[in-house]
């Protein structure tokens, strides 16, 4: 029997990069790859990487460079060590990642990852790969998951994508360049997959995109079907507890995503809605086409829909140009909505992007101090947030066992960890449990109802305050 090929991926960035590592690991499985934890030992290293943090491209280089001696260590060792780099670095880069690196054996895009063992054959034959092209005919078939004998779940959660690239065009983000037009799955498809993945228990599902709320599939009688009435019909897929889906766009919120907060209890009332800053002047440099007015009467469409609704968010600080009176309208913003989480970070220019070329640059100790500023607040809200769970009772999706003999960790609606003395019994379940004391960001209390054998959603709601 021929002993099983090991494969290392590194991943870097957002969710769908996570995703995607999981679907190289798939259609890599027919040909005899198996995961390792270990790149010393690897015959793959698949760097999968994203174009959207600081000096992502330099990060990628310097880990290419430990690469080399591992593969170098391995030839010595009479055995071979392929090197590919993909996501958004290699789409963005491509062939100047082999001229810099040049033992790299493949360079492949997000649109190509379906062609992984046709490419890794090429290089077999000593070839140098490059493929980041994405034509649109090819990129509903790289949207589409392997085959459903290599689909395998991976815990109690799982990410699903339902719509890739972005039109938006926001002057700081490379997204369109690297990921392309907006593109959705069919909703058949989304649905078989969420399917076969409650089938080997998973509980909750995340649909993921880069603009995922721009969602516009073609349902089974040919109509398009927005992200709400999806979210409808996977709520109805036995097994399926919560659904939750990231990222969305401010200008793609609609009548129907909101009716699905309203009216389907297995639709977490946590929305991660970017608005990246609070002053007009600079939404309008970014191209964000909103104002923060308007983004603040989309989160009060939203607590209408569902009061208990909380959010979280991303900043940038620092965008060219932005004032101190910029900066304070942010911060009023933030103030304002009030967030239960947020991400924020000091801009960097990315290449081939409009702002890249802006020349108002903010001095790197101004960026310092009021990206400081803007997470003491936001550390402050998410604290007060955590705190009001204490004294209440929560649904708790149970994940996994904890550090401690005998815990279990499990998630809020709110992605809040929660810990409880239990046996393993309750993992997969989602139980309520009574809060009774906060460890920095995790919560810690007590179950207040037996588990039961029934794997259906839930349908109290959470009573954790937003």
């Amino acid at each position: 029997m021929t002993p099983p090929r090991k494969l290392h991926i590194k991943s870097y960035g957002c969710q769908m990069n996570v995703y995607d590592a999981q679907r190289m690991v798939d259609t890599l499985a027919p040909e005899g790859f198996v995961e390792t934890a270990n790149p010393d030992d690897a015959d793959l290293v698949i760097l999968n990487t994203c174009h959207i943090r600081e000096k992502a491209s330099e990060k990628v280089y310097s880990e290419l460079g430990r690469l080399r001696t591992m593969k170098n260590d391995a030839a010595r060792a009479g055995r071979e060590m392929k090197i590919a780099v993909a996501g958004c670095v290699a789409q963005a880069e491509g062939e100047e990642i082999t001229r810099r690196a040049p033992m790299v054996d493949v360079v492949v895009g997000p649109q190509s990852y379906h062609h992984l063992p046709q490419l890794l054959a090429r290089a077999a034959r000593g070839e140098r790969v490059i493929e980041t092209e994405f034509p649109i005919e090819d990129k509903f078939t790289a949207l589409a998951q392997p085959k459903p004998d290599v689909i395998r779940a991976r815990g109690i959660s799982s990410f699903v994508t339902v719509q890739e690239g972005c039109d938006k065009f926001c002057t700081f983000c490379v997204v369109p360049y690297t990921r392309g037009m907006e593109v959705s799955r069919q909703v058949a498809r989304i649905v078989d997959d969420v399917k076969r993945l409650a089938d080997h228990g998973v509980r909750e599902i995340t649909l993921i995109g880069q603009n995922v709320n721009a969602f516009h599939g073609e349902g089974p009688n040919g109509q398009t079907w927005p992200l709400g009435r999806l979210l409808e019909h996977i709520a109805s897929i036995p097994g399926i507890a919560r659904l939750r889906y990231s990222t969305s766009h401010p200008r793609d919120v609609d009548d129907s995503l909101l009716e699905a907060h309203r009216d389907i209890p297995a639709v977490m009332p946590f929305v991660h809605l970017p608005v990246q800053s609070g002053s007009d002047r600079i939404l309008a440099a970014m191209n964000r086409k909103h104002t923060a007015a308007e983004y603040a009467r989309i989160t009060d469409r939203f607590r209408k829909a569902r009061e208990d609704i909380a959010f979280s968010s991303d900043f940038i600080v620092g965008f060219p140009g932005e004032t101190e009176q910029d900066f304070a309208d942010t911060l009023a913003l933030v103030t304002q909505i009030s967030y239960a989480a947020a991400y924020s970070f000091k801009y960097s220019p990315r290449p081939g992007t409009p702002a890249a070329d802006m020349q108002e640059m903010v001095t790197a100790p101004v960026m310092d101090e009021r990206l400081t500023r803007l997470q003491q607040l936001i550390d402050a809200q998410q604290a007060a947030f955590n705190r009001a769970a204490i004294g209440r009772t929560v649904d708790v999706l149970f994940e996994r066992d904890a550090r401690y003999p005998g815990q279990i960790v499990g998630r809020t609606a709110y992605l809040q960890p929660a810990h409880v003395m239990a046996s393993p019994d309750i993992i997969g379940q989602v139980l309520p449990v009574a809060i009774d004391s906060l460890e920095r960001y995790s919560l810690k209390g007590t179950l207040v109802a037996e588990p039961s054998s029934n794997t259906g959603p839930s349908s109290s709601r959470v009573l954790t305050g937003a």
